[in-house]
């Protein structure tokens, strides 16, 4: 499908625009289970000044819509209405800066930090190796893994709010919880400060290795997946909640449960978004059923239904 052409009215509203739109982008390339439909604008800002300059000038009406590195998102086959931000190159530096510290544009994958810490010497960012994302997203799911959470070594965050504002975000003003923060769902997060410690490289990268092992050896990271699809609820792990609800190796369509690991879903080559997330609700009902438990989606999901 495709939706109308919003270009030359927001062309029109932001004649200083610095950023590249493009009408009816095609999204599914960008998300890591490669399904689902158009974004009726897709916006990649040069810089923080660029998005907050277009933040500010959108009209109220437009929806916004932000996306990262897909790694953990289901684009749902109609596409998504109005303009769809993912941010490219001006929000990709990492510098190391005195006292352990790293800051990482929000554009960054998480697994460049872990790398960037290790080559500098600087422990307790190793975790970030077993995320596939970007630092935005582990920002606004305080994102982790393997023994180590974003709320364990995030100074700062800064962000831009709907009206353009700038904005920066203490550990504490982040509201962090598991697989959450409390930040405005308007704040699109541009770049954030996090804490290490002094460590010795060697070990940093045998630390990094054991998490690639681990991840190789348990989760279907070569398939097209979207990565974990449940929270794990509160004294229980999701995977085991599914697996004992007999869903291991499920399919709707092309859609299945990995029988890897079944708190992945996994598209199997022709699946389409409506396949995927009705294998998950599906999963749901029947976890819902079996142990009274209701699992919480901790995939995003985006868009209209074809």
């Amino acid at each position: 499908m495709s939706f109308p052409d919003l270009l030359p009215a927001l062309r029109d509203a932001m004649p200083d625009l610095r950023g590249r739109l493009t009408a009816n982008a095609p999204l599914a390339p960008l998300t890591w289970f490669r399904v689902g439909g158009p974004a009726q604008v897709l916006f990649v800002p040069e810089d923080e000044d660029d998005l907050a300059y277009a933040l500010a000038r959108l009209p109220a009406d437009i929806p916004v819509t932000m996306i990262g590195l897909g790694s953990n998102l289901i684009v749902r086959d109609g596409g998504v209405p109005g303009v769809v931000i993912r941010l490219g190159r001006g929000f990709s530096d990492i510098v190391v800066e005195e006292g352990h510290r790293i800051r990482a544009g929000a554009a960054v994958p998480d697994v460049k930090v872990a790398r960037a810490a290790q080559d500098a010497g600087i422990a307790g960012l190793a975790f970030y190796r077993g995320i596939p994302g970007a630092i935005g997203g582990a920002l606004r799911m305080n994102g982790g893994a393997y023994g180590g959470e974003t709320k364990d070594v995030l100074i700062e965050a800064r962000g831009v709010d709907r009206a353009g504002r700038l904005h920066v975000f203490s550990n504490t003003d982040m509201q962090f919880t598991y697989r959450h923060c409390g930040v405005a769902d308007d704040v699109i997060f541009t770049s954030a400060l996090f804490q290490g410690r002094a460590g010795d490289p060697a070990e940093i990268a045998a630390a990094m290795a054991a998490i690639t092992d681990a991840r190789e050896a348990t989760q279907p990271i070569k398939s097209r997946t979207g990565g974990s699809t449940f929270k794990n609820p509160p004294g229980h792990k999701a995977w085991q909640l599914v697996d004992a609800a007999g869903c291991r190796g499920l399919v709707v369509g092309d859609a299945q449960v990995s029988e890897l690991h079944c708190n992945f879903l996994i598209n199997r080559g022709d699946a389409t978004a409506a396949d995927i997330e009705t294998l998950g609700e599906t999963v749901r009902r029947r976890v819902q059923e079996t142990s009274g438990i209701t699992l919480d989606w901790e995939i995003k999901r985006i868009g209209i239904p074809a």
